[in-house]
């Protein structure tokens, strides 16, 4: 059935001297026992005998046991036993049909012996057990030896000083222990790999208890296959015999590597799809370059890579073709780490530009549009992965044992890289997290086109926006002049505002703020061209109806959406403005030494209307009076009723009557321009002077 010690005992010994427990083996047997003289009568009758062959003592003692115990036809076969056992000594075993005293007939196994006492007397011993209880008890031992040696579970017997007594081959093979060679010893020694004192203290406990530890679910890399991990179900149960003496403990392993494997891909491809979810939902939620790549990396972390780097080549970042061979320049624009410490010693600097040689594993990656894969990295490996020769050290110091690189393709032009280490991370990078990794280098690859494709536009919008603001000076005649323009948050585009300042004959000076709806490069061109014909149509000194006039003709033919604009000539030898508005906000006007209110105008309606007629209001402007015009991206918010705005942007402007005009409109952009804000906004302040 194995392999078993037979010559340690399966309890503890006794202290010298005193009795050891009986064996439940007697007690299962029920033997009999019978002693008769030389002239075969019954001497000694035992209780077990009672039971057998159902006399009592009295009835038994005295008596031959020939006639009491055996049909006649027996008699003499029985004598003839009896009187070679007597005379040669020799003991006989066998079994023989008995007569109970209820006249029924009982197959009985003897073992029969001769006695001496000290007198020189003899007398046959026999001791008797019903034979079906001897076949019932050898078809279980039988049946037992049988399960124990050919059963697929690994089998053990500990005594109860937790060694090793009995090893079934099942057991030999799952460990990969030849049990002969480790019988007799704890099974903390020889099971060492496992948690050693968690075992013991459970195998105690069991001992102890007798509560029995049944299907515990065990992590291990045995000795017959070390460089894998396997999954064991071992159950701990104490063993008593019939009277309920403590003998030692059943240990059996249940090899569940190939279901514990299943299960864990199952778990694995689960958690896949769920990261690919949240990629899908977490990664590209703005159009900023630097946020999407850090949405990538902390989306992979720590989930597939306890490090993550998103590698933008520098050709794709200026519009240009990355390099199909030689060398190539990178630079990170997001590193994550499971713990912080490791961005840094992963030897990646983020938004660092760094030339990587040609035969590096991340310029291979992108110039052969391929995943890399090194899944166990040698020291031979990290100056390949790192840029230089400290990072490589960092890499070594910091436990790096897996790389895995995956391109960035979107659209047919490959963008850059994602890098991924693993540290903590136990298994290698295998093809499963190769194919994960493209699927989400894939997806995100075209979010960050998009942002990429975005700043391009919105750099050019801005920078064409930035070419069409006018420089004014900060004084004209009568007058002080102060600015401000704030282009939209890094998610939005660029707008359409836009402001001026023109000189006029008689010193006079004409003001305009105007807001083209939409946003893009189209916005700002519009906004130009309005802008352009603004100034032409105030040198022919135009009353400020006629050229909102002009403006609305020539949107119309512009095709653009719906402009707001304000035009304000002031006249520095009346102290007086005229102004008229196109569908824009009102301006804030100041009196020198009052609080800030806003013009009631007539508003008007916006250029590109059409066929709307415009008015004039005029109002005094004296030295130290101050006028504040202004966009909409000023003032309005999702969030708070433009009426709140207004009173807000009044109270900034009433805070700072005593200020100097650019620290007005620094002071006005702190307190109402969101720092986010979700719209560009043109500032323009002006003070009339003596």
């Amino acid at each position: 059935m194995g392999t078993t010690d037979s010559s340690r005992p399966c309890r503890r010994p006794s202290p010298a001297g005193a009795a050891m427990p009986p064996s439940g083996l007697l007690d299962l047997l029920s033997v009999a026992a019978v002693v008769l003289d030389s002239t075969g009568r019954v001497v000694f009758w035992s209780p077990h005998a009672e039971e057998l062959f159902g006399y009592t003592a009295a009835e038994a003692l005295g008596r031959y046991a020939a006639p009491l115990m055996v049909h006649e036809e027996h008699w003499d076969e029985v004598v003839r036993l009896f009187a070679e056992v007597m005379g040669s000594g020799a003991d006989w075993a066998g079994a023989f049909p008995i007569r109970h005293k209820d006249g029924s007939t009982r197959l009985v196994e003897f073992r029969n012996m001769r006695l001496l006492d000290g007198l020189g007397g003899t007398y046959a011993l026999g001791l008797a057990v019903d034979q079906a209880t001897v076949e019932r008890v050898e078809r279980d031992v039988a049946l037992s030896t049988r399960l124990v040696s050919q059963s697929p579970i690994g089998l053990a017997v500990l005594d109860a000083d937790l060694r090793l007594l009995t090893v079934n081959p099942a057991l030999e093979r799952i460990v990969g222990l030849p049990a002969a060679e480790h019988l007799g010893r704890p099974v903390g020694e020889v099971l060492a790999f496992l948690d050693v004192p968690a075992v013991e203290e459970r195998l105690l406990r069991v001992l102890e208890t007798g509560e029995p530890v049944v299907d515990r679910h065990v992590l291990c890399r045995p000795p017959a296959d070390p460089d894998h991990e396997h999954a064991w179900s071992v159950s701990y149960h104490r063993l008593e015999d019939s009277g309920g003496r403590v003998l030692g403990i059943a240990f059996s392993v249940i090899d569940i590597t190939e279901r514990h494997r299943a299960a864990t891909e199952v778990a694995q491809a689960r958690q896949r799809l769920a990261l690919i979810a949240s990629a899908s939902a977490s990664v590209g939620t703005t159009l900023d370059l630097e946020t999407t790549a850090r949405e990538l990396a902390d989306v992979v972390v720590p989930v597939l890579a306890d490090v993550a780097a998103v590698n933008l080549l520098d050709s794709a970042l200026v519009g240009r073709t990355a390099p199909s061979a030689g060398p190539a320049g990178f630079r990170v624009l997001a590193v994550s780490a499971a713990r912080p410490e490791e961005a840094f010693h992963s030897g990646d600097t983020p938004a660092r530009a760094t030339p990587y040689p040609g035969d590096h594993l991340i310029t291979r990656c992108v110039q052969t549009r391929q995943p890399v894969l090194v899944p166990h990295t040698t020291p031979a490996d990290l100056p390949r992965i790192a840029h230089h020769g400290r990072a490589a050290a960092l890499l070594a110091a910091a436990g790096v044992h897996s790389y895995l690189a995956v391109p960035l393709v979107a659209r047919g032009e490959v963008l850059g890289a994602l890098a991924l280490k693993r540290i903590h991370h136990p298994a290698p990078f295998d093809e499963d997290d190769v194919f994960l990794a493209c699927e989400l280098g894939a997806r995100a690859a075209v979010c960050i086109d998009n942002a990429r494709g975005y700043q391009t536009q919105r750099h050019a919008a801005l920078t064409l926006q930035r070419s069409l603001l006018p420089e004014l000076p900060s004084k004209r005649p009568g007058l002080e002049v102060a600015w401000r323009y704030e282009p939209a948050g890094a998610t939005s585009e660029i707008g359409g505002d836009w402001f001026d300042a023109i000189s006029l004959h008689g010193d006079k000076t004409a003001l305009v703020v105007g807001d083209v709806m939409g946003s893009g490069i189209n916005a700002a061109a519009t906004m130009g061209q309005l802008r352009i014909a603004a100034r032409a149509f105030a040198e022919l000194d135009l009353a400020p109806t006629e050229v909102l006039r002009h403006l609305d003709h020539l949107s119309e033919g512009i095709g653009q959406a719906i402009t707001t604009c304000l035009y304000c000539v002031y006249d520095p030898r009346r102290a007086q403005c005229d102004i008229a508005v196109a569908g824009h906000m009102p301006p804030a006007l100041m009196r020198r030494g009052r609080t800030a209110r806003l013009l009631d105008l007539p508003a008007g309606a916006p250029l590109g209307v059409g066929g709307v007629p415009f008015d004039t209001t005029t109002i005094d402007f004296r030295p130290g009076d101050q006028l504040a015009l202004y966009t909409d991206g000023l003032v309005e918010t999702r969030s708070d009723p433009i009426d709140v705005r207004l009173d807000a942007l009044l109270d900034a402007l009433t805070d700072t009557r005593h200020h100097d005009l650019e620290e007005t409109c620094d002071r006005l952009l702190t307190l109402l321009r969101p720092p986010d804000g979700e719209d560009d906004v043109a500032l323009l302040v002006v003070r009339a002077r003596s």
